[in-house]
């Protein structure tokens, strides 16, 4: 009597061999179907990443982009569009394997220099915050701005992935990005530009990384802020900022690379050139 091979097993070989480049990495026809532009960034990113850890993290990539899980979906997103960036820069990318010790996401080569990258998106909850946040003042019913609430996060995330990224001698790159400022994940149907103090947000962040001296950079990519207006020419030389029209709504409104004037391994000038195109 015919035996059916169960579907586990389909998946796994068909999984093995896809790794060996005998088949394309995913069966589009039996998923849900996927944006042009996510297949066809995928299909890029198979071409230039052709070791078998890279075509793995990818097909589970992929499969996170079709969960319903918002943060999920986003921190999916972010990593293939950072990869796909630092590709088109002129960089090698490898996409690092999962496993139960927090490493990078992403191993980097411009040249001979190698740096890597820790990918993270901040989506935030539909919950309320009820606590207030450490370093804010309430005042009666007046509360803090959301510009003031967003570096406050940035800056805590910044403190929480840079535990996980102590161990590299290599430069090391933290990129988070905010696709919703007010982070209050997809609940929210009317969503409001949050206006931002670029400076502030440099600022602190360059404080902050003073005491990280194991990371190199942190790439903030905000997606719906509204920048305010700057009365001084001054600014940091260790940030570099690039701003977008607001009715690009395809790119993301503000790009900053803030680098770690105190790093112990700073990005090389070959890395910077290729973060600046990258902005």
């Amino acid at each position: 009597m015919a035996r059916f091979r169960p579907k586990q097993t389909i998946k796994l070989v068909n999984q093995l061999v896809r790794l060996n480049g005998a088949a394309e990495a995913v069966s589009w026809t039996d998923e849900p179907v996927l944006p042009r532009e996510f297949r066809e960034r995928y299909a890029m990113l198979q071409r230039q990443c052709r070791d078998q850890s890279s075509h793995l993290r990818l097909g589970r990539l992929i499969h996170r982009l079709m969960q319903y899980d918002y943060g999920v979906r986003e921190s999916a997103l972010a990593e293939m569009e950072l990869a796909s960036q630092l590709i088109r820069v002129g960089a090698a990318v490898i996409f690092l394997p999962e496993s139960q010790a927090k490493t990078a996401d992403l191993e980097c080569r411009v040249g001979s220099d190698r740096f890597f990258v820790e990918v993270t998106a901040m989506v935030g909850s539909r919950t309320p915050r009820r606590n207030p946040i450490a370093g804010l003042a309430h005042e009666g019913d007046n509360l803090p701005d959301r510009g003031a609430i967003l570096i406050h996060r940035v800056l805590a995330r910044v403190r929480q992935k840079a535990k996980q990224l102590a161990d590299y001698v290599d430069p090391v790159v933290l990129s988070l990005s905010i696709p919703r400022a007010e982070l209050q994940g997809a609940g929210r149907i009317r969503r409001r530009n949050v206006s931002l103090d670029l400076r502030a947000m440099a600022g602190s962040t360059t404080m902050l990384l003073t005491g990280l001296r194991h990371l190199s950079a942190v790439l903030i990519t905000l997606w719906d802020v509204e920048p305010l207006p700057v009365s001084a020419a001054t600014r940091l030389a260790n940030v570099d900022v690039h701003e977008r029209n607001g009715r690009q709504a395809g790119h993301p409104r503000v790009r900053l690379l803030i680098r770690n004037p105190s790093a112990a391994t700073p990005l090389t000038e070959r890395q910077r050139d290729s973060f600046d195109r990258l902005l």
